[in-house]
């Protein structure tokens, strides 16, 4: 669903994303581990074909994004760090707009069912986003996902800033749709969430993937250790 073959993307003089081939197939949550700079959300906009790549290329359900710009997002939803709503609409109208967006003439108790299976409480359904905390925001694009029927979720860094129950409760919601199938790319500083979500772990730096692991096959210690070893690692001078 999910595949980048020799990416790159090169900003002048600096190369941010260096030849990366990844792939992430139907109800797989990849996870990125990476600093600041190692190429994670660069990545991702490239996938969204926010920004174009220098060369190489990135497919969303075998289609080229570039070439399809209009028909993979059909197939996307994505959420940043912090989610883009309406604040002065509520979640239900919020909701509705997004999904009209995409296509989806809803009805008022669908509505309601994906913002319950996506975990936000009843009395939060006809509040402003406003007064929503950065979890029930999410909880609104995790709703949008289902109501899109999405097969692919890219994430950017969805827990910062989260309490442990809510990163809790959001790490639910993705083992929910990757059960539904859906394939999610997920770039995060979070060791620990990405060793409980994850099916297949990635570690990102100077643009380039340098290590990755099945979740199952390595501990946390284990993950923690690779993550600095490779964080250490002395790049030779040119």
């Amino acid at each position: 669903m999910i595949s980048t073959n020799n990416l790159t993307k090169k900003f002048g003089d600096f190369t941010a994303v260096d030849n990366l081939s990844l792939s992430v197939n139907e109800g797989e949550i990849l996870c990125l581990l990476g600093a600041n700079g190692a190429g994670k959300s660069t990545t991702i906009n490239m996938l969204l074909n926010f920004i174009p790549p220098s060369s190489g290329s990135a497919t969303i359900n075998g289609l080229d994004v570039v070439k399809n710009p209009i028909k993979t997002k059909e197939f996307i939803t994505y959420i940043p760090e912090n989610l883009m709503l309406y604040p002065s609409l509520t979640a239900m109208e919020n909701l509705d707009y997004f999904s009209g967006i995409a296509g989806k003439k809803l009805t008022p108790t669908q509505l309601s069912n994906f913002l319950e299976e996506a975990g936000l409480q009843t009395n939060a359904f006809h509040k402003r986003i406003s007064t929503f905390s950065k979890g029930m925001r999410q909880k609104v694009g995790i709703a949008l996902a289902l109501a899109k029927d999405t097969k692919v979720l890219l994430l950017d860094e969805p827990t910062s800033g989260l309490d442990p129950k809510a990163g809790n409760e959001f790490g639910e919601l993705l083992q929910n749709l990757k059960n539904k199938g859906v394939a999610v790319l997920m770039a995060t500083h979070d060791l620990f969430r990405a060793k409980e979500v994850a099916t297949h772990i990635g570690i990102m730096k100077g643009g380039q993937l340098r290590q990755q692991f099945v979740a199952d096959d390595i501990s946390l210690s284990q993950l923690e250790k690779a993550y600095l070893d490779t964080m250490n690692v002395t790049e030779a001078m040119p």
